[in-house]
């Protein structure tokens, strides 16, 4: 099993449990989306020492936290599943890490990325739209579909861009992403 150095800032016990079938790994858990003061403290002082990956949910709350923690660790590295992958099995519970496979797991941890807000920005906001990932009726598909295949999580037309400079997305890899989406709409 694979050895992680950085600790994994998760949201709750099961998380913690799920990621451990799938890495030797420590973690950290946030409790939810309102992070205690201590927590935050003991993220900080960890982010010194070994390094931090930030892996939530993909939902609202999940993202709350992740911008909470990049505010206060702007080196912390970010690892995302899809929605699909952390849909629950039966038909109760809440969508996140807990529900993913190993093989999704180890997949996110081995595509991590660190914010880069200091990045140019790459992408113009007329670029997204010409590529119909705003301002159109199919946007939001596009969008959650090229987080997928960039590994950056889904995020709102406003965000997308910002998203993308931060992670240093390059045209390259963004054209790429694009082509193959319009692949799977044909």
């Amino acid at each position: 099993m694979k050895k992680i150095k950085e600790v994994i800032v998760v949201e709750g016990k099961d998380d913690t449990k799920r990621v451990l079938r799938a890495v030797d790994a420590d973690t950290i858990e946030t409790r939810g989306s309102a992070i205690p003061d201590e927590t935050l403290a003991l993220i900080k002082k960890v982010a010194k020492t070994r390094g931090i990956i930030v892996f939530t949910d993909p939902d609202f709350s999940g993202e709350k936290i992740r911008k909470t923690i990049a505010a206060e660790v702007p080196n912390a590295k970010h690892a995302f599943i899809t929605k699909s992958q952390g849909i629950p099995k039966r038909s109760e519970g809440s969508l996140g890490v807990e529900h993913a496979s190993p093989e999704a797991i180890r997949e996110a941890l081995s595509r991590v990325y660190t914010e880069d807000e200091q990045a140019e920005e790459l992408i113009s906001r007329e670029l997204l739209m010409k590529y119909r990932l705003m301002g159109s009726p199919d946007a939001r598909k596009r969008r959650e579909k090229l987080g997928e295949l960039l590994g950056i999580g889904y995020v709102n037309g406003k965000q997308l861009q910002h998203r993308l400079r931060m992670f240093g997305i390059t045209a390259d890899q963004f054209k790429h992403a694009v082509e193959e989406i319009d692949k799977g709409e044909k």
